[in-house]
């Protein structure tokens, strides 16, 4: 049998295209020891998916992500790191020097998985879904740089984007990831399913197919 490229491998190890995806966690990126790391492992977990450098300006962030990643993992907080040599040549070592700069310089402990490709046109079937408008109209567009984050709630759907100069330490990122731990999405949507119901306190929510129904 004739050896297997390694972008066919890549292709393979992926999980289900893109355009078939229904959330982050249909994917199998490799991670940085270049094993199939499937994300479905971090199911019921919040994300933060983040595209790293090593020589950028942002590379200091790695820092300030261990330290929200102290503060939030025991409430179910996971960070993953890609890294990526797409924006100014910032990541042009090997996956293991990589590691040695994210583990031994900023003593990261959270997931690294192996350099890929987010701009051309291989981009990383993950990258692919996050950036990709239809699947994801909000937070969708192509990535400018180094250190964008996606925060993903707890089905594996992307809920907030923020860019490169959003700091891990900013107020607004960590209201952001408090919400998305809390579940407040769905404490919103049942509350403002209650108002449009006409209910003065709390209900139960009957859905039909022409609408909610109070009960």
């Amino acid at each position: 049998m004739a050896r297997l490229s390694g972008a066919l491998v890549a292709i393979l190890l992926s999980g289900v295209p893109a355009s078939a995806a229904t959330s982050v966690l249909d994917f199998i990126p490799l991670a940085i020891d270049g094993k199939p790391a499937p994300l479905s492992a971090y199911r019921g977990k919040v994300l933060l998916i983040v595209n790293v450098a090593s020589h950028s300006i942002f590379t200091p962030q790695y820092a300030g992500l261990e330290a929200l990643y102290q503060k939030y993992k025991d409430q179910g907080l996971v960070i993953l790191a890609f890294p990526s040599n797409d924006f100014g040549q910032e990541e042009p070592g090997a996956n293991d020097a990589i590691q040695k700069l994210a583990e031994g310089q900023y003593k990261v402990t959270f997931p690294l998985f192996a350099k890929v490709a987010l701009a051309g046109e291989h981009v990383a079937p993950l990258f692919e879904f996050l950036t990709d408008k239809q699947a994801n109209p909000s937070t969708g567009g192509p990535i400018h740089w180094n250190f964008t984050k996606f925060l993903v709630d707890r089905d594996g759907k992307v809920v907030e984007r923020f860019e490169p100069d959003v700091t891990p330490d900013s107020p607004e990122l960590a209201v952001a990831i408090e919400k998305a731990l809390r579940g407040d999405k769905d404490k919103s949507k049942r509350e403002g399913d209650r108002a449009r119901a006409g209910c003065e306190s709390p209900c139960d929510i009957l859905e039909t197919p022409s609408g909610h129904v109070a009960i």
